[in-house]
């Protein structure tokens, strides 16, 4: 039997992971997609990263998924896809079902409240 320890630990160990100023460099480069998977009362309460795409962790398989209705087509497969939550443990585990789901090209970013202080753009 799995816990959440072993999930985050298989999730750590295949999504890379960036400091928040090394995510503003990325993001300040453009290219990149920024996704916020916390739930939107969360980033109501704190804003987010400006042009994110606001993406909860419990809908990323839908999202991801062309074959639904719920796809983003922001989503691709070759895209860079950059993860940011609370803290980073949600964007692990959204960037692991990334990676099972066939993307090539994601990276947990950490925690909002880290680029925030870093001076990383934001909105509403």
């Amino acid at each position: 039997m799995k816990t959440s320890s072993d999930f985050m630990a298989e999730a750590n160990a295949v999504v890379p992971r960036l400091t928040a100023q090394e995510a503003i460099e990325k993001y300040k480069a453009g290219g990149g997609v920024f996704v916020d998977v916390r739930d939107s009362g969360a980033i109501a309460k704190s804003g987010t990263i400006a042009g994110a795409h606001r993406i909860a962790r419990g809908m990323m398989e839908f999202v991801a998924d062309p074959a639904t209705s719920y796809h983003n087509n922001a989503l691709q497969k070759d895209a860079e896809i950059y993860l940011v939550c609370g803290a980073g443990g949600q964007a692990a585990l959204a960037g692991k079902t990334l990676i099972d789901m066939g993307f090539t090209n994601v990276t947990n970013i950490g925690g909002f409240a880290d680029w925030k202080d870093a001076g990383g753009a934001i909105e509403d």
